[in-house]
């Protein structure tokens, strides 16, 4: 029911902007997603900390209504890869399996090996940005412009993967070898029921477009960050989602004023 009643809010309010609007384009952009978990607040362990950057997709549709030569609002359905990744010594939660081999009420909270680890998340994401734009010269074809506001996001996807094979540790420095041998980390787990299904934050970009008659083309970097701790509960720590993202776009002018 809440992403209906958003959608028909959207709607409603893409309706009013239309009316109002001076000239409006539509366009869609695509280019690579570079994102990061970083670690909430006082709710870290060694399970949320540590991550660094993994690669992924990022793309969108936009409607861009003009108000003025320097003003326009901007809607659009992105879609967004975040997560991040470790790879090397890392800790992982006990496995049952592991349990007996410590005497009673002396099980640790974490075991260490080495291996890797990817959090890949995707979002469908619904930023309005506020954009202001200036052409670089009266006659120009080029205009710079910035564009910030919230975005509301859904989880689509989430797996856990890791890989790889490695002896199994009690200590975060990789010395004391537990007798279980080495051990194999392949595996791919779905931990979409572990996260919460909206997040909502804040999006911006600078970018440089080109206008070729009722076309333009442009390039525009950029990122989002999500406000809300993405985990339900606190085992494996607290973690916001955020990316840098690198687009390509093409926009066409539909309507002028």
């Amino acid at each position: 029911m809440k992403k209906i009643s958003l959608l028909l809010l959207a709607a409603i309010t893409l309706g009013h902007l239309n009316v109002k609007a001076q000239t409006i384009d539509i366009g869609a952009k695509g280019g690579i997603s570079i994102p990061n978990l970083t670690a909430g607040g006082s709710d870290q362990n060694p399970l949320n900390t540590g991550y660094s950057s993994r690669l992924g997709p990022d793309f969108a549709v936009f409607a861009e209504f003009h108000f003025s030569k320097l003003f326009s609002l901007q809607p659009q359905i992105e879609y967004s890869s975040q997560g991040g990744k470790k790879d090397g010594l890392q800790a992982f939660p006990v496995p049952a399996e592991l349990q007996p081999m410590f005497p009673p009420g002396q099980v640790p909270p974490y075991l260490y090996a080495n291996f890797k680890s990817e959090a890949k998340l995707n979002y469908v994401m619904i930023p309005i940005l506020a954009k202001f734009g200036w052409d670089l010269g009266k006659s120009s074809a080029w205009r710079l412009y910035v564009d910030a506001g919230p975005f509301v996001a859904f989880c689509v996807s989430a797996k856990q993967v890791t890989s790889g094979s490695s002896e199994v540790y009690a200590d975060p420095s990789g010395q004391n070898a537990l007798p279980v041998g080495t051990q194999s980390f392949d595996n791919t787990q779905d931990i979409k029921d572990q996260l919460h299904n909206a997040n909502f934050g804040i999006e911006g970009n600078v970018g440089i477009a080109y206008k070729i008659h009722r076309s333009s083309i442009f390039i525009e970097g950029g990122g989002n960050y999500g406000f809300i701790n993405i985990q339900k509960g606190s085992a494996n720590g607290k973690n916001n989602t955020g990316a840098g993202c690198v687009t390509i776009g093409y926009a066409y002018t539909l309507k002028h004023s």
